[in-house]
């Protein structure tokens, strides 16, 4: 028995409102960057169910090189901050005005 393609279209839009509804709602820089990691893996489900109804192992293959570049991502966004909590005691974003002039 083989899972319809639209399920996994409807699991992947479900997972990525989700993330989406984290990043605009939340204040707090962790959950922001984990949202935004929910949306990264909801486009991977994406481009996995697309392979495989297609039987074209490039999503698969993109797949991989995407999960290599989000764990960089996560590295870096976990030192960046480390970085600004130790510098203002604090991870909400409102605190944060390191970029403006």
């Amino acid at each position: 028995m083989t899972v319809p393609l639209s399920y996994y279209v409807a699991l992947s839009a479900v997972v990525f409102l989700t993330g989406l509804l984290g990043v605009l709602v939340r204040r707090n820089v962790i959950i922001i960057l984990l949202s935004v990691e929910l949306m990264l893996n909801a486009t991977n489900i994406n481009f996995v169910a697309f392979s495989q109804a297609f039987h074209n192992i490039a999503g698969q293959v993109f797949v991989f090189f995407a999960l290599t570049v989000a764990a960089a991502e996560v590295a870096v966004g976990l030192a960046i901050i480390i970085a600004l909590h130790r510098a203002k005691s604090t991870i909400n974003v409102d605190e944060f005005q390191l970029l403006k002039w």
